[in-house]
């Protein structure tokens, strides 16, 4: 069998104990459940991030769990990108978004940062803002500095709203990985 095409999806997050179950590690959350769900096990380690790959349609994918801090998430992938000869328009990005309401999710072609360090660190390396996302929203609090909120873990009722969007970029990740990406918009956006 020939792979001619390769994806990467990364989910964005912060490597250690202390930052599980963060607002800023939602998609490590995403990513991890998408591998639960189809027996994967994201455990190789290579250039700052732990990976799995399998092959779906005669193209092989990677999913990917930069282990440096999310504003350093861009060297990570950049790393991939040129390693694997991986085409922009074949990257995912799955990340926390302050701008979105709890559990509100968005899948877009490319915009700006928004003030996400991940992402301004990904446009840095990648050199272009047009790159896929699938954002999900964890609201915002302004009356925590926003770095404490990123930081903070869900409570109760808001892990129920999460987890409900976490198991539904699951099925988009399915489905990205088998219709195009304006149908996948057109279907969930």
């Amino acid at each position: 069998m020939v792979v001619n095409r390769m994806k990467l999806i990364v989910g964005l997050g912060n490597p250690g104990k202390e930052y599980e179950n963060t607002r800023h590690n939602i998609g490590f959350k995403v990513v991890d459940e998408f591998a639960k769900n189809n027996n994967l096990e994201i455990n190789k380690l290579k250039f700052d991030g732990l990976y799995c790959e399998f092959i779906i349609n005669d193209e092989k994918v990677i999913i990917l769990k930069p282990q440096k801090y999310i504003n350093l998430s861009g060297e990570v992938i950049r790393k991939y990108v040129d390693y694997y000869k991986i085409n922009i328009e074949d990257i995912l990005i799955i990340c926390d978004d302050l701008d979105l309401d709890l559990g509100k999710i968005r899948i877009r072609y490319k915009g700006s940062s928004g003030g996400h360090n991940g992402l301004k660190n990904i446009e840095n390396h990648l050199r272009t803002q047009t790159y896929k996302r699938v954002k999900i929203g964890i609201s915002n609090n302004k009356i925590i500095d926003t770095k404490d909120y990123v930081l903070g873990k869900f409570d109760n009722d808001s892990s129920l709203t999460i987890n409900d969007s976490i198991n539904k970029v699951c099925v988009i990740l399915k489905d990205y990985l088998n219709i195009s990406f304006d149908n996948l918009m057109n279907k969930y956006n």
